[in-house]
């Protein structure tokens, strides 16, 4: 019977992660769902014909559009008979232009699409990583905490852990971005202020 709960106890931490990794990916899954179901029918026709042209066999189906309508014309005029688009080809031109505003229309249509998912994606990654380095300084400062406790542990000044303890601005870092070296020093100055109080 001891060992049956000993197992338990070790078996409770590995379920308990495996259920935490289950519900991040029903999470993400969910998420997914979400975007999926706020597609538009026409953006979701759209999105079938940007497949379909994305495909190596569009391109040869245009290739031999544009063989049949010229070789059909050159036939035509070598029988004698009316042509219904001379050289150079006015009509298979514009038909051509046409084609080629559709279909970047429908890419970028997917694309925008896209475009803001992967916005969505960015804001979701820069809250995990924000959440996470402020889990690492408080981990830090737990662990100072710890080591200045312990009588056997020699207590020292350690200016590095001190820094890491501080969890970073996100003010600050959007400002380095946005201002480029300049504001580099300014963020020293910032953190070294912090230090100092």
């Amino acid at each position: 019977m001891g060992n049956t709960s000993g197992d338990s106890r070790r078996d409770t931490p590995i379920e308990s992660e495996r259920d935490q990794i289950s519900q991040n990916i029903e999470a993400i899954l969910e998420f997914y769902t979400r975007e999926d179901q706020k597609i538009s029918r026409p953006q979701r026709i759209l999105e079938r014909i940007s497949l379909f042209i994305g495909q190596p066999v569009f391109v040869g189906a245009i290739l031999l559009f544009v063989v049949l309508w010229t070789m059909t014309n050159i036939v035509l005029h070598q029988c004698g008979l009316p042509e219904f688009d001379q050289p150079p080809f006015f009509w298979l031109q514009g038909i051509i232009g046409l084609g080629g505003l559709l279909i970047m229309t429908v890419v970028l249509t997917k694309q925008n699409r896209l475009a803001k998912l992967e916005e969505q994606r960015a804001h979701l990654d820069l809250k995990v990583t924000l959440l996470t380095e402020q889990k690492a300084a408080k981990l830090i400062d737990l662990l100072e905490e710890l080591r200045r406790d312990l009588p056997n542990v020699k207590n020292r000044h350690d200016p590095e852990a001190v820094a890491l303890q501080q969890s970073m601005s996100p003010d600050l870092v959007l400002a380095a971005l946005d201002e480029g070296g300049n504001s580099e020093e300014r963020l020293k100055q910032n953190i070294e202020t912090r230090e100092g109080i």
